[in-house]
């Protein structure tokens, strides 16, 4: 990711907990220090001592989201068949598990580019990081059961996986992550190309 970190104690733990929740509900230009800090039981001087500037408690925000979203989404492909369509279908169904769980109001990644766009923004690297290593991830598990095609669908499963997150935040129709992974399903059933 080549973005630093910062060693967490259990005051700046606290306070990435208070920043991450406001972040999520309220957005990244919205919520001020003054607000994590009163949040999280800590002062303002406590909070700059730990993380140095706001942009660093965003990095640390979305680092951890990233870290915790990859593990999660392992644990569910450890669960499918390797090098089967179950495995990116396993994509769909941890995407489905995770927003009901941790992100009601859609991707934390995509809600947070729409204010973060600047690639100088050391929070930058981390949104389009995870996004990189999705489509990667979609490109490996593809290729295990059709290795010609593997970039393209990728591509595809990539756009209607994104979609999927993007409805479900926005509360447009039931169920939009299942709807595209039966779409996935169906774009994959006759991809199997090896020889």
């Amino acid at each position: 990711m080549g973005t630093t970190r910062i060693t967490m104690t259990p005051g700046a733990r606290r306070a990435l907990a208070a920043a991450s929740r406001l972040f999520y509900e309220q957005g990244i230009h919205a919520v001020g220090v003054d607000l994590i800090a009163a949040e999280a039981g800590v002062t303002k001087k406590t909070l700059y001592d730990r993380f140095g500037s706001k942009e660093q408690i965003v990095v640390e925000y979305l680092a951890d989201r990233d870290d915790r979203w990859r593990a999660f989404v392992t644990q569910w492909l450890d669960r499918a068949e390797p090098g089967s369509v179950d495995r990116v279908l396993a994509v769909f169904d941890a995407s489905k598990a995770w927003m009901t769980e941790s992100s009601p109001k859609g991707c934390s990644m995509v809600n947070a580019h729409a204010e973060i766009s600047d690639p100088a923004h050391p929070a930058y690297a981390i949104i389009t990081g995870q996004k990189q290593w999705m489509f990667a991830l979609f490109a490996d598990l593809v290729r295990a059961f059709a290795p010609t095609r593997a970039d393209e669908l990728a591509r595809t499963l990539m756009l209607i996986h994104e979609g999927a997150l993007v409805a479900h935040g926005l509360r447009i129709f039931p169920d939009p992550i299942g709807h595209a992974r039966d779409r996935a399903g169906e774009l994959l059933k006759d991809a199997d190309d090896r020889p």
